[in-house]
């Protein structure tokens, strides 16, 4: 077993970096590419460009050409990793989206229920948010997201092309509710919605009426079973966002899992979006890049990561309620090192899928077998093969020499959480940023923090080049200068080898829309 879990590192890291020129034929595959290898369509480079942008020694910057190109002036860089594949595997987009209602008496979301505006939007300036509202017929939102793929660049490609329109399918869904903010969403569609403006008592005494009216059994009801009462849950028209932005990672992972049987769609990412609508920023993150607020120079976490660490208990409840998933090879408990056949009969320190700390067991003939997290930090890997556990794809990822496979391990469902950016006001150097891990292996939140606001400051304010420089100088600060011992950072940290990419967005633009 042991020899296997070194191979399969060995196997893991060289898939990365096998296949052709495009790095998508893993395995040998004949089928077809969904969509072909580039990067982001924003950059707006030519061939020869992207060609030369994949130096893994020279490792050059990507900036943006024009900040027209982006709604907000946002700013935006990447860098390659240093050969550990032989693309840049992360992938980005940014789209201002206008999602159309449902033609009338439509049972079914309207399967192309957007339109593309990035284009004509520089800065979004030129669209009001309050203009589209007033037109009845359109519900307009702004996308930014980042895609860091792993063993292939195949799944983050059709991620970024494709998670931005399962997220407007949804949002078409209950867009007429999210243009009536003065009324509670209705608990079945076709039900007159709830004034929330109501008083509590007048409120409590309107369902209860309401209650009555509607059991069965009630006078004026068809039939007469005995009266029953309830209560209900009030949703905030804000959870429908958050769930129709889970239901479209959903989405997207069980297309991408359909159209590996046609398409040739490689390996898996992590995913990181961000959804502004209607006032508020929506962040959602499966794996682990990372999102912050930097706002008066305090920060404000806007993402945590999913790795086998953070999600120890959720992966060993799983191992133990199906054991069946561990082949016979793995066990899910966890102990500080590698159980050796010598200490069967001894008491080791372990821990559970019940336990936040640690405690004594007596070692069995079971323990020694390979665990189901092992390693730590950044080492840590889910059955000895993968250091995320949350994303996009890896339908077909197994542990090297066996028929285990990781997927039911690794999650699509991603962590949602809201920022009420219209309800708080903010200055040119207040922004959003996010990053691939490729960044924040290297740097802290205060790190990135402290360089970005350093870097505004000495920006004029009025330069809408400055939000582009300052995601220059964060992948500057991370990739570091390269030396005899390879890529050094500041106090001769060893710097970042993995792509790295960046957005960073002046949440002011936010506030002028509103």
């Amino acid at each position: 077993m042991l020899t296997r879990v070194k191979s399969a590192v060995a196997n893991f890291m060289g898939g990365m970096m096998a296949g052709g020129s495009n790095g998508d034929h893993t395995g040998g595959s004949d089928l077809p590419l969904k969509f072909p290898y580039s990067r982001p369509e924003f950059l707006g480079l030519s061939p020869d460009e992207i060609e030369c942008s994949a130096d893994h020694i020279a490792r050059p910057i990507l900036i943006l050409k024009e900040t027209k190109r982006l709604p907000w002036s946002t700013g935006y860089a990447e860098v390659i990793n240093a050969g550990k594949s032989t693309l840049n595997e992360d992938q980005a987009c940014c789209e201002v989206l206008v999602v159309k209602r449902r033609p009338a008496g439509s049972g079914t979301p309207n399967r192309t229920p957007l339109t593309r505006r990035r284009s004509s939007l520089p800065n979004g300036e030129g669209l009001g948010l309050r203009e589209n509202l007033d037109n009845s017929e359109d519900l307009t939102f702004h996308y930014w997201a980042l895609f860091d793929g792993h063993a292939g660049s195949g799944a983050a490609v059709v991620a970024s092309r494709l998670l931005h329109h399962h997220i407007a399918l949804h949002l078409q869904e209950v867009m007429e509710i999210l243009c009536t903010p003065n009324l509670l969403p209705p608990t079945c569609l076709g039900e007159e919605p709830i004034n929330h403006h109501l008083t509590p008592t007048s409120q409590r005494a309107l369902t209860r009426a309401a209650s009555l009216r509607g059991a069965a059994g009630a006078p004026g009801s068809p039939s007469t079973p005995p009266t029953r009462f309830f209560t209900e849950k009030k949703v905030a028209h804000e959870s429908l966002v958050i769930g129709a932005i889970e239901n479209a990672f959903k989405d997207m992972d069980v297309q991408i899992e359909k159209e590996k049987a046609i398409y040739n769609i490689s390996g898996g990412c992590t995913a990181l979006v961000v959804v502004y609508l209607l006032g508020k920023l929506y962040v959602g993150n499966a794996g682990d890049s990372r999102a912050i607020i930097i706002r008066d120079r305090e920060v404000i976490p806007m993402s945590a990561e999913f790795t086998p660490e953070s999600e120890r208990q959720r992966l060993q409840f799983l191992a133990y309620m199906q054991p069946h998933l561990l082949g016979n090879e793995f066990t899910h408990l966890e102990f500080p090192r590698r159980v050796q056949r010598k200490e069967v009969g001894k008491r080791m320190l372990y821990r559970d899928f019940t336990m936040s700390g640690w405690a004594y067991k007596t070692i069995e003939d079971d323990d020694l077998k390979f665990p189901l997290i092992y390693g730590e930090g950044k080492k840590a890997r889910v059955l000895a093969t993968i250091g995320v556990t949350r994303g996009l794809g890896d339908h077909n990822l197994k542990v090297h020499d066996s028929n285990i496979y990781i997927k039911p391990f690794l999650s699509c469902c991603p962590e949602v959480r809201v920022y009420p950016l219209a309800q708080c006001e903010h200055g040119a150097d207040d922004v959003l940023v996010l990053g691939t891990d490729g960044l924040w292996d290297v740097l802290s939140n205060q790190e990135v923090a402290e360089a970005v606001t350093c870097f505004l400051a000495n920006c004029d304010p009025d330069d809408q080049h400055r939000y582009t420089m300052a995601a220059q100088d964060l992948i500057m600060r991370a990739r570091g200068v390269l030396k005899d011992r390879g890529w050094r950072i500041s106090n001769d940290r060893l710097g970042s080898g993995d792509d790295i990419s960046v957005y960073i967005i002046p949440l002011m633009y936010g506030n002028k829309q509103n």
